[in-house]
């Protein structure tokens, strides 16, 4: 006697994953004629006996099968197309004539309605697996439930069905309603800027990168993603231009793999070289188990040549040890050839979100604190390090605790061929005073390991007053900066932003008005409009950047705010004036993105005759070589006018991985007021074009 057949879903690729109570919403099984009417679990349940009774009616078992009295079963992968259409993709099977019968029986399905999400027809993936020989449904079913209910198995050569058994769904891009973080890029941010800025939303946009569940509130990230997908049917095209390589999704969990390219070559002049490259290959695995674990991993391998300007200033800051640079933002790199490098570098974060008001990362990035293209407080043009964040939302108010482990690879700080650990611990309180004004409150301290102090628990405390703690351990063992954000939503175009830093400052030398070298602080101004001009999707933006003269720097560089030789706030660290236009502009898959930087740097001279620390390199212990102690104002040194221009455009390929095809030009002018072995004037152009997965922003103005 004929029996019918159990199934489960594999699913292999797909869209976005939602809550389930909103699944049957979007997402809609094919539709045999008998289940017209019928929705969600009623229809899904239709579709499977409908399958099932057809199997079961034109099923033919081959004569050899019989004959040898073969019992397993066929495992049948097929898809339903967009025009309802049964297509066999897999049979695994022990002989290669029931694996025939089942592409014949499958053959002989009808069109049906396809399945649909958000009421548009789409493909769809499913397995099912036929007992051999067939069984009735009721006793698949009956077998099933005795199998959950006997603990005791008797027959120890019989095979659990527990891994064939398991649950795959349609994939529907859940990563873009997870806790995991969007990959923090200005252009990729740009999109849903204006989403999150909308006057009276009480969110909080200062602390970077957000997490996708942050964004969905206020921007409809899945609708986005299905605006530009492309109509692509066969499995080629939907990777590549739709979908992430590898998707899985089963019950309460899900992960991707994707491969990250930077490829790119380039003409630079003036330039040693005949040309510019680089090349980036890497993996990239993400995922979530359950609604509170999120995680992901990123790991390059990458060799470049870059602009003569650059590769001087990357090799400005190389680490003891002797290899030859430290690239900004990646990290310490080895000679590759006679005149390239070579950058390994990796990312990971793991996200535990147990409840709407508390997240917990640990991870091994970068963090980013302000509303600019620039931020004085924590920017992310360091090199990665190691992280543990707090980020805790109530009532009008977001508070973030950031405690960092970071390195000195200078010679001076080298000992035993390892590198000097130091520590930072960040406060940040974000507050929405009103549905327009926004105030954040900062502090941050950094402290070395000497006397192996380690990471010093006075400071785990997430509300203390680090200022205080720093004074009474000794004002010599840490180095405490204060900040503080504002923002105000003038309307859904246009807001104003700022930041102020307070490094040192002294009350009777400012009220003295001899411009103290003691005024450490600097300050930012900046404005957006939003589809400026009423062209949709259209960002205007205006900065202003002043850092006094030795800011960021200590009386131990050990302790300075920096890490791997970079600055952890604005890249240029201290002594400058800086402005700052960008216009970014997106339609579909199209972009283009345009930077005017101005700026002015006191840089210092260097040389036999003039060795004063003017309060740019902060590195320099800013007790030591100070040309004066009064009248100091930003910009003293070797007075440096910088001009950067950088436009990019191009087409995004695949929204998966922001995988875009790009062509970008830069001019710097660079014009000191004297010359010196290391600081010249010159006028660099460079032109490059490349693909690349805009994951991380990458900075060339220096």
């Amino acid at each position: 006697m004929k029996n019918i057949l159990k199934i489960a879903i594999l699913l292999l690729c797909g869209h976005s994953l939602l809550a389930q109570n909103r699944i049957g919403e979007r997402e809609q099984f094919p539709v045999f004629p008998k289940c017209e009417g019928q929705q969600s679990k009623d229809l899904e349940a239709c579709f499977y006996n409908e399958l099932q009774d057809f199997v079961f009616n034109n099923f033919k078992l081959p004569q050899e099968v019989t004959d040898k009295k073969y019992v397993g079963k066929v495992i049948v992968l097929f898809e339903v197309d967009t025009a309802g259409v049964f297509k066999v993709q897999y049979v695994d099977a022990v002989h290669a004539s029931l694996a025939d019968e089942s592409k014949r029986v499958f053959g002989q399905l009808p069109k049906i309605k396809p399945a649909t999400y958000n009421g548009n027809p789409t493909y769809a993936k499913y397995t099912i697996k036929i007992a051999i020989p067939l069984e009735k449904q009721e006793a698949v079913v009956f077998a099933a439930e005795k199998e959950k209910t006997n603990s005791i198995i008797k027959d120890r050569s019989k095979e659990l069905t527990e891994f064939d058994s398991i649950i795959y769904k349609k994939f529907n891009n859940p990563q873009l309603e997870s806790h995991l973080n969007i990959p923090f890029s200005h252009s990729l941010y740009a999109q849903f800027d204006r989403a999150l800025n909308q006057v009276g939303a009480n969110n909080h946009t200062t602390s970077k990168p957000y997490t996708y569940a942050d964004v969905s509130k206020y921007y409809d990230l899945n609708q986005a993603n299905q605006a530009i997908q492309k109509n692509k049917q066969g499995w080629w095209g939907r990777k590549l231009w739709n979908e992430n390589l590898v998707a899985i999704q089963g019950e309460g969990y899900w992960f991707t793999m994707n491969p990250i390219l930077d490829l790119r070559v380039g003409k630079s002049d003036p330039s040693q070289a005949n040309y510019t490259y680089q090349n980036t290959r890497g993996i990239q695995v993400q995922g979530e188990i359950g609604k509170e674990l999120s995680f992901t991993t990123t790991i390059y391998e990458s060799q470049g040549r870059f602009a003569d300007y650059y590769n001087r200033y990357v090799e400005s800051i190389k680490p003891s040890g002797g290899n030859p640079a430290v690239i900004p933002g990646i990290g310490i790199a080895k000679r590759f050839k006679e005149d390239a490098y070579d950058f390994p570098m990796a990312e990971a974060n793991i996200t535990y979100t147990p409840s709407e008001f508390i997240n917990l990362q640990l991870g091994y990035g970068r963090n980013f604190l302000g509303d600019g293209y620039r931020s004085l407080l924590q920017g992310d043009g360091t090199s990665p390090y190691p992280f543990f964040k707090i980020n805790t939302r109530f009532w009008k108010i977001k508070y973030t605790n950031t405690y960092m482990w970071l390195k000195d690879v200078r010679q001076e700080a080298t000992e035993d061929n390892t590198y000097a650990t130091k520590f930072m611990a960040n406060h940040y309180l974000s507050w929405n005073i009103t549905k327009r004004w926004n105030l954040g409150f900062f502090e941050s301290v950094v402290w070395s390991n000497q006397n192996d102090r380690g990471f010093d628990a006075s400071f785990i405390n997430p509300i203390i007053f680090y200022r205080a703690v720093e004074f009474s351990s000794s004002s010599k063992s840490g180095n405490a900066l204060l900040g503080l954000t504002s923002k105000y939503k003038f309307s859904n175009q246009v807001q104003f932003y700022g930041q102020f830093l307070l490094d040192e400052f002294s009350v009777s030398d400012m009220k003295a008005g001899e411009k103290s070298w003691k005024n450490k602080f600097g300050y930012q101004l900046g404005a957006k409009y939003f589809d400026a001009f009423n062209i949709d999707n259209l960002l205007l933006q205006l900065e202003y950047n002043h850092v006094r003269p030795y800011v960021y720097a200590h009386s131990d560089p050990l302790t300075n705010y920096a890490h791997s030789n970079q600055s952890m706030g604005h890249q240029w660290g201290g002594n400058f004036k800086e402005f700052i236009a960008v216009a970014r502009y997106f339609k579909g898959r199209w972009f283009a993105d345009a930077k005017l930087t101005y700026g002015k740097r006191g840089l210092d001279f260097d040389t036999e005759d003039n060795n004063f620390n003017y309060g740019g390199n902060i590195y320099k212990d800013y007790e030591i070589g100070r040309p004066f102690d009064t009248g100091v104002k930003t910009g003293q040194g070797n007075e440096t006018t910088i001009l950067i221009a950088d436009l990019q455009a191009g087409y995004l390929i695949n929204p998966s991985t922001n995988l875009k095809l790009f062509a970008g030009l830069v001019y710097r002018n660079f014009n000191p007021k004297m010359d010196t072995e290391t600081t010249f004037k010159e006028n660099t152009t460079w032109f490059s074009v490349g693909l690349r997965a805009d994951i991380f922003n990458w900075y060339f103005d220096y």
